[in-house]
């Protein structure tokens, strides 16, 4: 989420995506768990992500949920606004059923948080954080089309762009190039966050490289930055870095590929699949080698 009383459903993050780590307080003072996860941009079709892998995610529907001990007063007051008039006889029963939410939520118990976070929609259609905690708890299961519509109320109400690297995303996994496109381009306009940004040229390069247009996913990706090496990297640069790395090896510039997956390891040994990666490149002496030739070069 993106807002700060949206806060607390983030461990301090989420995250294809993504973060963890996204309403605008979050932005400055936590890390995204709905961030844009690195994939070998593949997507498979509705059937498939409705059946048995996403079923595994699921917990149980009658286990009770714990809810936070207190609606922070941002949601609640929004909530309030949300609801009008209507809000003394509603205040109660939403916020005890946003609080659970947030809860479920938190504990990646997305369909619990789906199915309780239904209920305060139906009383609350135009609360921004119930729509867009609605909206990534369906992204997390996979539900692109169910999450959208959510997502894109989020935007509509708030102005926000923090989720369109979410909503670009469920848009190239049903396969809408175009339309990634048309969100990357209103994301730039939208004065983003660099981590926001970062995510969404992430998920662009990606839609560009499903495409088989290789070429022009890495040079999106170099001409922002991507590649540069960086002293002491952040959680958005090793993103960065093993997706470029990921082009690189199926463009067939490995030396360059194992130089980023090196970066990575140097900086977080269990990062993703780095180790499994360089093991498939070589051995890590040739690898290292790679490295040095390139710092020297500089």
């Amino acid at each position: 989420m993106a807002r700060r009383g949206a806060s607390t459903v983030r461990e301090g993050s989420a995250g294809h995506g993504p973060d963890e780590e996204t309403p605008e307080g979050r932005r400055r003072t936590r890390t995204r768990t709905d961030e844009f996860i690195p994939e070998r941009f593949e997507r498979t079709d509705d059937r498939t992500r409705a059946g048995s892998k996403s079923e595994k995610l699921r917990p149980p529907a009658h286990r009770a949920v714990q809810a936070p001990a207190e609606l922070p007063a941002d949601i609640a007051n929004e909530l309030a606004s949300a609801a009008g008039p209507d809000w003394n006889q509603l205040r109660d029963r939403i916020t005890e059923r946003m609080a659970a939410g947030i809860g479920a939520f938190e504990r990646e118990r997305y369909r619990d948080a789906s199915r309780i976070l239904r209920t305060v929609i139906e009383a609350v259609p135009t609360s921004p954080s119930a729509r867009e905690l609605l909206g990534l708890s369906q992204y997390h299961q996979s539900y692109w089309k169910a999450a959208l519509p959510n997502l894109e109320a989020f935007a509509a109400l708030t102005g926000s762009v923090d989720q369109h690297p979410v909503r670009m995303d469920c848009h190239r996994a049903l396969g809408r190039p175009k339309r990634v496109e048309e969100l990357y381009n209103e994301l730039r306009q939208g004065s983003p966050d660099p981590e926001v940004l970062s995510e969404g040229r992430l998920v662009l390069a990606g839609t560009r490289a499903d495409r088989g247009d290789l070429t022009g996913a890495v040079t999106l990706l170099v001409e922002a930055g991507a590649g540069r090496l960086v002293r002491n990297p952040a959680e958005r640069h090793l993103r960065q870095w093993y997706v470029l790395g990921d082009l690189m090896e199926r463009s067939g510039d490995l030396p360059k590929a194992r130089e980023l997956f090196l970066r990575i390891q140097a900086a977080d040994p269990d990062a993703y699949d780095v180790a499994e990666r360089l093991e498939s490149l070589g051995p890590p002496s040739k690898a290292r080698r790679a490295v040095n030739r390139s710092r020297g070069s500089r």
